[in-house]
C-alpha cells in the first residue's frame, strides 16, 4: 500500500465517521503462498457507498465485502480465510494459489461511539 493509498483510506474513514456512516475496515493479517496483497493491505467498506482500497480483488475480495456488510450490521468482528487455490470448476488463470486471513472490524459512526 502506498502512502497515497493509505492517505485516501484514512480520509475516507474520517469522512464516513464525520458524516455518521458506519463502515468496516478489512486488514490482511496473514498470508501463505502467492497472494495478490500482503500483510497490512487494507480496504474500507461502506455498504451504501462502496470501497476504498483493496485486498486483491476477485472472488476473495467479494467474500470479505460480504463479511464486512455483516460486521457493519451486527458490530461483531470476523476473521475471514480467503483461499486463492485453483478449483476444478474454475478455468481462470488468475488464481494465485495462496491463502490470506483478513480481519474485518466495525468502524462505528461518530455518533455511535
Amino acid at each position: 500500500m502506498t502512502h497515497d493509498d493509505d492517505r485516501r483510506l484514512t480520509e475516507a474513514l474520517l469522512e464516513a465517521r464525520r458524516a455518521g456512516r458506519a463502515c468496516a475496515l478489512a486488514t490482511v493479517v496473514h498470508t501463505r503462498g502467492s497472494t495478490p496483497r500482503k500483510v497490512g493491505a487494507r480496504m474500507l467498506v461502506e455498504p451504501e457507498r462502496g470501497l476504498v482500497g483493496t485486498i486483491g480483488g476477485g472472488c476473495g475480495e467479494a467474500e470479505v465485502i460480504e463479511a464486512a456488510r455483516a460486521v457493519v450490521a451486527d458490530g461483531r468482528p470476523r476473521r475471514v480465510r480467503v483461499e486463492l487455490t485453483d478449483d476444478f470448476a474454475s478455468w481462470s488463470p488468475a488464481v494465485c494459489g495462496g491463502v490470506m486471513d483478513v480481519f474485518v472490524e466495525a468502524v462505528p459512526a461518530a455518533d455511535e461511539v
